[in-house]
């Protein structure tokens, strides 16, 4: 990969998740190795990780609906929960399958 073409999923990353995705790989993947560079509990970093991990997904999918662009960007700066985006990106997908179905007469 030409490091002038970065992925948009690591585009969305910020330094301190680089840091973490640095710091794992290092560490042999090992969550108990990062719990004590970290000097926190096991399920503290599992938390961290599966957080990161929902941000790169997130980050994969890319969308032309703006509506659902701003959801995910605001997910992806922690202004809003993952789960909060996904609800409401769920809610509205709904909405515009119900609006866009033909009505039978």
């Amino acid at each position: 990969m030409d490091i002038t073409n970065i992925p948009l999923w690591m585009k969305n990353l910020d330094e301190e998740d680089l840091a973490f995705i640095r710091k794992f790989v290092l560490a042999s993947g090992s969550l108990k190795e990062m719990a004590e560079q970290y000097k926190v509990t096991y399920p503290t970093v599992r938390l961290r990780l599966d957080r990161l991990i929902q941000k790169i997904e997130l980050g994969e999918k890319t969308e032309e609906d703006p509506y659902i662009t701003l959801i995910k960007n605001l997910a992806l700066k922690n202004e809003i929960s993952f789960d909060a985006a996904k609800q409401l990106v769920g809610e509205y997908r709904n909405k515009y399958k119900e609006a866009k179905q033909p009505c039978s007469h």
